[in-house]
């Protein structure tokens, strides 16, 4: 499982049969900075999620890729190497809040 943030949408109007009515996001996995453990930064890589949650852009949420994306109900019969399982509302390191949702939102809008 990874961490990874929504950074937006992919719309497919022709799919295999067991992917349609599914949300496709790109999702950018992310990972603790080094060096001071207090902030999360990028990978630099992207991929296409199967959202079965409701994650929208700008969302940190939890990811499964490979054999383990496709072990839900949800999942078991599809043709997919990444699945949103989690929409993540804090992630703490060493007793410190390296990212919390609320907090997002609100710097999002700018308070």
């Amino acid at each position: 499982m990874f961490v990874a943030k929504v950074t937006g949408s992919l719309v497919s109007t022709q799919k295999v049969a067991t992917m349609v009515g599914y949300k496709l996001m790109i999702v950018e996995p992310y990972r603790l900075e080094p060096n001071e453990r207090k902030s999360l930064m990028t990978t630099g890589r992207t991929f296409v999620a199967v959202d079965l949650l409701g994650a929208g852009e700008g969302d940190l949420v939890l990811i499964s890729q490979g054999s383990s994306a496709r072990l839900t109900p949800e999942t078991k019969n599809m043709p997919l190497d990444t699945v949103i399982i989690g929409i993540v509302d804090r992630v703490h390191v060493d007793s410190a809040c390296v990212y919390s949702r609320a907090s997002n939102a609100m710097d999002e809008a700018g308070m």
